[in-house]
């Protein structure tokens, strides 16, 4: 059995020719929410409540900033017309 090849696409490819510009657009959209995310944390601590409560919120924030950046660096939020 032979492994099935995908036919080249030429121009139409998915992958991103420039990796540069997608990690730059990538982390400038994402950049916001991730200070977000911290300037929260801080001010949960400033307020005085127990610091695992800011703690707490963080790892999910960290994770929707992570999807976000890679959703960005692969292309997966652009205007496509092959979808």
């Amino acid at each position: 059995m032979d492994t099935p090849v995908a036919p080249d696409e030429g121009d139409r490819s998915p992958i991103p020719v420039d990796e540069d510009s997608d990690r730059w657009r990538a982390a400038k959209y994402t950049l916001p929410f991730v200070a977000l995310g911290i300037a929260d944390v801080i001010l949960v601590i400033g307020w005085g409540l127990n610091p695992i409560w800011g703690f707490a919120i963080l790892p999910p924030i960290l994770f929707m900033s992570v999807l976000t950046w890679v959703a960005f660096k692969s292309g997966f939020v652009t205007d496509r017309e092959d979808y």
